[in-house]
């Protein structure tokens, strides 16, 4: 085993990292100074005055939400105009400088306190780069003043599941801003410990698109000049090493054979719902339908990344009407599609497991820490699970013990046919967090799942079958 190969191998996500990873679908919602004047980038010139939502109700936000099947909201407090939709000290250009419920108002409180009824988690998206701010590209005097915005936000809204630090600058910006990132790393660490890092951060990575796509394999344990450390310092690449974070391949024993130190950098997929994040009443047709919203959640959600589908409500804060149905319509597929797990009650099988109490029957259990454990001598685990009777389904998901790395790099799954025979079914590269497994509709008594490839030990925490 060489060194890059054992060091990946020991890589292991973080307390906050895990928590973010059982989010796995949650909304971004897009609000702002963008939607009242019918761009996506502010200026920052625009009046406070302009800013003025005659039906704001987060409540309903959360509805709806919660009605796809998502688990949390990430609002965007602070675009690239610098309008900030809290009643800041920092700076004069906010809600409390508005029309909106005569200057009283403060949206990151409405949406905070909702989510915190609704049951969702709460996160925050907000810009590194500030058109409005006058201290931008001044150095130490622009982190002050983003510092002093970040300690509001992390100090008077309740827990943060991520705090989403958007690094994108526009081409026409003439100031450069050096960010002091470990200052910003401190800051967040110390007063929301909880909450992951994202896109410019060390939690959480960027899936290197806005359009949804993922590797065929996602693999969260990466090489570490791929991202940042806690003083938001980047590793010298080194050598001839052409992979970056849009590369097709990061993972793989040929992407990382010329490597020695690893991080845990789990994949973020961020996609608008329609063609903008910010509303645009131009946009009629864009919308993606239920079943592109499907096979989105099995590509992201199903292969080891979590999901932020970006949502866009109107000038009068209503998500629109076309939206809310999709998503209703979509979160009750989810909810038939992966509500009934048929592995509890089953008979499981395995060609071997481990001592400490690590046995195929762990794969049938809700608890993530139960988990089955094959022995180490054992080079091709296989894994059984008879029923009593014939069982139709179409659908199987494998969930990997991630607590203890990433291990798992090929899959089999077989099904017993009507001759007592294996027929291969599905084949996948890595599992990850989760990968979702669509079948064509089956009939049988039996599956094999079978794993010929994986690093060092596996770990199999869960086995669904839908």
């Amino acid at each position: 085993m060489n060194t890059a190969y054992k060091n990946a191998n020991l890589a292991r996500p973080s307390a906050r990292q895990l928590k973010w990873q059982e989010t796995e679908f949650y909304a971004q919602i897009s609000y702002g100074m963008p939607v009242f004047t019918s761009t996506q980038y502010g200026s920052g010139l625009t009046p406070a005055a302009v800013f003025c939502p005659e039906a704001m109700d987060t409540d309903v936000w959360c509805e709806v939400v919660k009605s796809a099947g998502m688990r949390g909201i990430v609002l965007t407090v602070k675009h690239y105009d610098g309008f900030c939709l809290w009643p800041t000290e920092q700076t004069d250009y906010s809600v409390k400088a508005s029309n909106w419920l005569d200057g009283e108002g403060d949206l990151v409180r409405m949406a905070a306190d909702s989510c915190k009824r609704a049951g969702l988690k709460f996160g925050v998206h907000l810009s590194l780069w500030d058109r409005h701010e006058k201290t931008y590209g001044t150095g130490k005097a622009y982190d002050d003043f983003f510092c002093g915005v970040l300690e509001e936000l992390l100090t008077n809204y309740g827990p943060l599941f991520t705090v989403w630090l958007d690094g994108m600058i526009g081409s026409d910006e003439r100031r450069t801003q050096e960010f002091d990132f470990g200052r910003y790393y401190a800051l967040i660490r110390s007063l929301q410990p909880d909450a992951a890092i994202a896109f410019m951060g060390p939690d959480v990575r960027w899936c290197g698109n806005d359009r949804g796509f993922t590797r065929a394999d996602e693999w969260s344990p990466v090489p570490r000049r791929l991202g940042v450390d806690e003083n938001g310092a980047s590793a010298p690449s080194g050598g001839k090493k052409a992979t970056t974070l849009m590369s097709p391949d990061i993972g793989s024993r040929k992407a990382i054979k010329d490597d020695t130190e690893f991080i845990w950098y789990p994949c973020e997929v961020a996609v608008p719902m329609r063609k903008h994040w910010f509303f645009d009443k131009e946009d009629k047709y864009s919308i993606r339908t239920k079943d592109k919203l499907l096979t989105l959640y099995y590509n992201t959600v199903g292969n080891n990344s979590c999901l932020m589908l970006g949502l866009s409500p109107d000038k009068r804060g209503e998500i629109p009407e076309t939206d809310r149905q999709v998503l209703e319509s979509l979160g009750k597929d989810l909810k038939t599609f992966f509500g009934a797990n048929i592995v509890p009650g089953a008979e499981t099988i395995e060609a071997s497991s481990s001592t400490g109490g690590h046995g195929a029957k762990n794969v049938a259990e809700k608890d993530f820490d139960a988990f089955w454990k094959p022995s180490p001598s054992d080079k091709k685990p296989t894994l059984e699970i008879r029923f009593e009777k014939d069982e139709y389904f179409d659908k199987l998901v494998l969930r990997e013990h991630i607590a203890n790395g990433q291990h798992i790099e090929a899959f089999e799954v077989f099904v017993l046919n009507e001759k007592g025979k294996w027929t291969e079914v599905y084949s996948g590269g890595t599992v990850g967090y989760k990968r979702i497994c669509p079948l064509k509709p089956v009939k049988t008594k039996a599956v094999k799942i079978t794993f010929p490839a994986f690093r060092d030990e596996m770990e199999l925490s869960g086995v669904q079958i839908n």
